[in-house]
């Protein structure tokens, strides 16, 4: 490790995990497809192959989280009031009609196998656990208030983006470090926890990429 990078995993892990995905998460974030998307130029076909993409990712997330119950790290942060798959069945009854037939996307079957990988170890399965999970009590809420003012879609196509058995995103998000900060993890673990947090952002990133590749279908007229 660098320098840099030993002082960054002398921290607590929920400080860790922040700072140093920090150009992971921008990058993801600044894609030219979510970039679009947020602005209100792709059709609804975007939006649902979005959504089609990003199941195969929840439920390796789910389903491993269920094989590893009982490992004290996952069971610091797992909770079924996170759990997303239900809700994006419930979308793409909405939603599915409008996703290109036949699309599979290779990048989230790669994220999904790397989810599965992870199992390996508690912590590498929190890596994803926070990725995916606090990203969507955050930045994953103002999504759904654009998705939902883009395409006039109403609560029963958003489900995605309602967690009812979470009153208050930000207390509970804070509550979520706490418990990453309390996890009896050294240095060289934390390492390894960031260098998965990494990993799956650059994951996003390649299907917002390869999402990208289709945006001249997506635009609207």
């Amino acid at each position: 490790m660098t320098v840099v990078e030993t002082e960054l995993v002398a921290q607590p892990l929920s400080v860790v995990v922040r700072e140093g995905s920090k150009a992971a998460h921008e990058q993801a974030e600044g894609t030219s497809f979510m970039s679009e998307l947020l602005e209100g130029r792709l059709t609804e076909q975007a939006y649902a192959d979005y959504l089609t993409g990003l199941r195969p990712v929840y439920e390796a997330l789910e389903q491993v989280g269920a094989d590893l119950a009982g490992d004290p790290l996952v069971d610091a942060v797992r909770d079924v009031a996170l759990e997303r798959l239900g809700a994006i069945d419930a979308d793409l009854a909405h939603w599915g009609r409008h996703a290109t037939p036949g699309l599979v996307s290779d990048a989230t079957a790669a994220y999904a196998e790397r989810i599965r990988a992870a199992s390996a170890w508690g912590g590498l399965y929190v890596a994803h656990h926070y990725t995916r999970y606090l990203g969507d009590l955050s930045g994953g809420l103002a999504i759904g208030r654009i998705v939902g003012r883009t395409y006039g879609a109403g609560p029963e196509a958003l489900a995605f983006y309602a967690f009812p058995g979470i009153e208050k995103p930000k207390p509970y998000k804070d509550a979520y470090r706490a418990r990453l900060d309390a996890m009896p993890l050294d240095e060289g673990q934390k390492a390894r926890v960031l260098e998965e947090v990494r990993a799956g952002f650059a994951l996003n990133t390649a299907f917002f990429a390869e999402l990208a590749a289709r945006l001249d279908t997506y635009r609207a007229a």
